[in-house]
Formats: C-alpha cells, structure tokens, sequence
C-alpha cells in the first residue's frame, strides 16, 4: 500500500456558526508528517486551542492504513445529506493518486444514517471519521497537557 514517495494528506472539518460564533475542529496531516490541530469555542469564554507538531512515519503509515482499509475512496458523497443550519463535515483525503472531498451535514445519530439516501456510504464515512478523531485525541494527549473538545 504505502512508500515515503506516495502523496498522502488529511483534512477534517467539523463545525458551525452559532450563538457562540463560529465553533469547529479541524486538523490536518501532511505526507512529511507535518499535523496541525485547532479547535475553536467561544461557549463560557473558552479559547481558541491551536496545536501543531510532527509525528512520526509509523503514524502517517497506520493513517494510510484506516483510510485505506474504510475504502473511503470509493464513496460518493452526492446522495450524503447537506450541510443545514446544524453545521457541516468535510474529509479531504489524498492517497497516492486517488484524492477526495467529501461535504455533508454534521451527523447528530445512526438515526440520521439510516435514513439518508446513502446509508452504507455515509456509515463508512462516520466510523472512518470516529476513528481519525479518536487518533488525533491521542496525539494531542500525549504530545500536549490539554483536554481537546470532541
């Protein structure tokens, strides 16, 4: 699957504008190892939290390997739901020569899954998204002294 010359990159959103302005997660990871992390909320005066470091090739490698494995790249985002006043997703994701950008709705329940047009291809997405966020919750633990925002 993967080699250091394989272009790979990243990116998730996750976010929307409210009362409390506009609150998101984002991170990014670049194929050189570069990982940028922001997670913004204004909600009882919290700050801003930005995070950037670099990590190592084992970690850019089991990343190919779970977007890989999601078979991701052979989804359709056309028939996802669209973002509302609840807020929006994106994953973009570069893998050798396949690259996507996926946009939708923020995904509140299974509920919201099941019934959309594309119940397979959106559950893929969500469990592929629950587990780069559970391996950048990781990263931020053990590589900084702060509690991220899920």
């Amino acid at each position: 699957m993967s080699g250091d010359k394989e272009d790979f990159y990243v990116r998730y959103y996750v976010g929307h504008r409210g009362k409390f302005g506009h609150e998101y997660l984002e991170f990014e990871f670049q194929s050189n190892g570069r990982f940028k992390y922001s997670n913004n909320s204004e909600y009882k005066n919290d700050t801003m939290i930005r995070k950037e470091c670099f990590v190592s090739p084992a970690v850019i490698e089991e990343l190919k390997r779970i977007i890989d494995d999601s078979e991701i790249v052979k989804e359709d985002d056309s028939m996802w739901p669209d973002e509302d006043q609840v807020g929006k997703q994106e994953l973009e994701v570069v893998l050798g020569d396949d690259h996507i950008a996926f946009k939708t709705a923020k995904i509140g329940s299974m509920m919201d899954i099941n019934e959309s047009k594309d119940p397979e291809g959106l559950r893929g997405f969500y469990y592929l998204v629950q587990d780069l966020k559970c391996l950048v919750i990781s990263l931020i633990s053990l590589h900084f002294k702060i509690k991220p925002i899920s």
